[in-house]
């Protein structure tokens, strides 16, 4: 069974951890991670939270309105490609919408580009790099 709910931030480090900072130095801690406003999803195959997002309040001057930055987006290796990550992103989108949310935004791995594009987010800017992680683009999609 699959279900999506909110979690405390604590149970995304684990999977933050695993996939998104192995052999790293940085933290899997993130700024806005305790704030009251952040939204942390956990899907949960059976009893086993294998995709994990965090939504934090966070502007960008490239947007406007109530605006919410996805950090800290994780998959299990062994459940990734099974559709998970879309459907907390949609579960995320409209937690996020009915809250009064119009753009949600990220910085997404190069790698994880086409994934995004396939939720309907879009690229803005130019590539940068993020010391140690690699190459990224910002994202971003409104739902308000």
């Amino acid at each position: 069974m699959i279900r999506i709910k909110r979690i405390e931030v604590e149970k995304t480090y684990p999977l933050r951890k695993d996939i998104l900072r192995k052999g790293m130095t940085l933290s899997h801690k993130m700024p806005g991670d305790e704030e009251k406003e952040s939204l942390h999803l956990g899907l949960y195959a059976d009893e086993e939270l294998v995709c994990v997002g965090s939504f934090m309040k966070n502007t960008r001057k490239d947007f406007s309105g109530v605006q919410f930055q996805l950090r800290g987006m994780a998959t299990s290796e062994k459940f990734q490609k099974k559709g998970f990550g879309k459907r907390l992103m949609k579960y995320a989108e409209q937690i996020l919408k009915s809250e009064g949310v119009d753009v949600i935004w990220c910085n997404a791995r190069t790698t994880a580009t086409v994934f995004y594009k396939n939720l309907g987010y879009q690229i803005i800017g130019e590539e940068f790099d993020v010391p140690q992680v690699g190459p990224h683009f910002v994202m971003f999609k409104e739902i308000g």
